[in-house]
């Protein structure tokens, strides 16, 4: 599975961004989904996971109620809506593809896209 993250860009807080991560293969559908990212200075962190179908999600605690996972297995497309957005939001955001299941671990995933810029100003 090849992953080609896309949608970030510069935005004011309180603002809204939507992330796009196009896979090719025709085993997407049957991949766990998550989105992580990685501030400059700070290790990498979970932000949302989606399990194959669609029917489970998962949120980290400080982007609940903000931010929104979904897929298209149609499109082979995973999206990240992203609302109401922080300056403390500024980071690379990654897509992440899992064979087993989704999960807040980074080594539990085993494709990785190339991320792209999120930058949020005040």
């Amino acid at each position: 599975v090849q992953l080609q993250a896309s949608g970030g860009g510069l935005v004011q807080a309180g603002g809204s961004l939507r992330l796009s991560c196009a896979a090719s293969g025709r085993t997407f559908s049957s991949c766990a989904m998550g989105w992580f990212r990685q501030a400059p200075g700070k290790e990498r962190e979970f932000v949302s996971a989606i399990n194959w179908s669609g029917g489970i999600t998962y949120h980290a605690d400080f982007v609940k109620g903000r931010f929104t996972i979904s897929r298209d297995n149609a499109k082979n497309t995973v999206y990240l809506e992203m609302n109401s957005l922080k300056p403390e939001d500024t980071a690379v955001y990654y897509c992440a593809a899992s064979y087993t299941r989704s999960s807040v671990r980074p080594d539990r995933y085993d494709y990785w896209g190339q991320g792209t810029h999120v930058t949020v100003s005040s």
